[in-house]
Parts: structure tokens; sequence; C-alpha cells
């Protein structure tokens, strides 16, 4: 990390849905050098309305949030306001949790057991380019790559441009899944999962979930079982 990025001070965003949790961020960040919380939002809704509007370095990112969960922000974050970095902070440091949201975007990925100066340092991190990960992501991250799952011989293109998220909740129901077992396994909302359908229908012209199993099949997004 230069000198220039160690000496500058972070303009941050906290994004949290638990108003004590939040308010204790935005305390500690406070008795702290190198960082100034310009905004405090309740859910990912209003953080990237904050990014927007204000324009921070970083957002301290919880995932679990109503409305709009911590991944979907992250994503709308990155895609509309690139100079805006991301780093999660999260009570969760599972694989459902973690990879979707580095491949959202973030940059840095905290549990909440993190200190005050671990914060900090991350943030700095991520605005020199580099990664602003804990340890025991970073540990985590290692050994995911050294067992990797198998991956496909040949990866899907999501068809009638729909997005990646979109192909994936279209892919669970073709799995059978519900819209709140969706939502458990993406760790969103039932709102945004149907909106993710309501999506998806309007560019396919699918009118129900059954149509919507059978596009799957016909586009070579899920195959049938073996046998």
């Amino acid at each position: 990390m230069t000198e220039e990025v160690q000496g500058r001070t972070a303009r941050v965003v906290v994004a949290d849905d638990q108003t004590v949790v939040r308010e204790g961020i935005v305390m500690l960040l406070g008795l702290l050098p190198g960082v100034e919380v310009v905004g405090a939002a309740g859910d990912g809704d209003e953080a990237v309305r904050l990014v927007a509007e204000l324009a921070p370095d970083v957002v301290l990112m919880d995932l679990r949030m109503p409305r709009c969960d911590g991944v979907e922000a992250t994503r709308r974050i990155r895609t509309e306001h690139p100079g805006t970095q991301v780093v999660v902070l999260t009570t969760y440091a599972d694989d459902e949790s973690l990879f979707p949201a580095l491949r959202a975007g973030a940059r840095g990925y905290l549990t909440k057991d993190a200190g005050g100066d671990e914060i900090v340092r991350a943030v700095h991190s991520v605005l020199s380019g580099d990664a602003g990960l804990s340890p025991s992501i970073q540990r985590r991250l290692l050994e995911r790559l050294s067992d990797p799952e198998p991956q496909s011989a040949e990866p899907v293109e999501a068809p009638d441009g729909l997005t990646g998220r979109e192909t994936e909740v279209l892919v669970l129901i073709a799995d059978g899944l519900s819209n709140q077992e969706i939502a458990r396994r993406l760790h969103v909302s039932t709102a945004t999962v149907k909106t993710h359908i309501n999506n998806l229908f309007a560019k396919t012209g699918l009118k129900d979930r059954a149509q919507a199993v059978r596009y799957a099949y016909a586009k070579g997004l899920v195959r049938p079982p073996a046998g």
C-alpha cells in the first residue's frame, strides 16, 4: 500500500439493517483515523441511493438485509458506480455467502468480529487496488482453490438477454425449488426472487413455472436426469 493511499481519509458508507449494529460500526469508525463515515443505510436500496448521492470511496456492506440484499446492492453499485468499492462486513463466512459477494464485485470481505483497525486496513487495501480479506476468509479461499468443485465442460450462455442471476433463478425453478427455497439458497428476500422471476418471464415470454421448466431444458440450462 502506498503512503499516499495510507495517508488518505477514505469516505465510507455503512450499510446494515440492524440499527444497533449500524450505529455501533459508525461510532467505532468515528474514533479511528483514516476513515470518515459520510452516510449510513438500513438496506441495499438505501445503500445504492446513498452511493449515487454521496459518491463514497467504500461501502461497508452487510449481506442479509430486507428489500435489497447485500449481494444485489454490491452488483448494482459496482455496475452503476464503479468508482466506489465494496467491503462486505457480515456475520457469515460460508461459501454460499462469500462467493456470490465476490462474484458481485466485492473487493473485501470481513466478518463482524473484525476489529476497527482491521476494518480500516481493509478499506485502504481496496482503495489501493488490493483485496481486503480477513485471514479466515483468505484461508477459506485457499481451501476452495486447492479442492475445486468439478466444472461442466461447456458453460451455458444465458439466452434471451437473461442476466446471470435471472438464469440462476430459472435453473432453480427447473430443479423444483419454491420461491422461499430459492431465496434461502441465494440468500436474498422472496421479494427479490419474485422480481427476478417477473423479469425473466418478461424477457422470455413465459407465463408460468411449467413453461419455465420446459424452457430451461430446451435451452440446455439443465439436463434431464440420467437413466
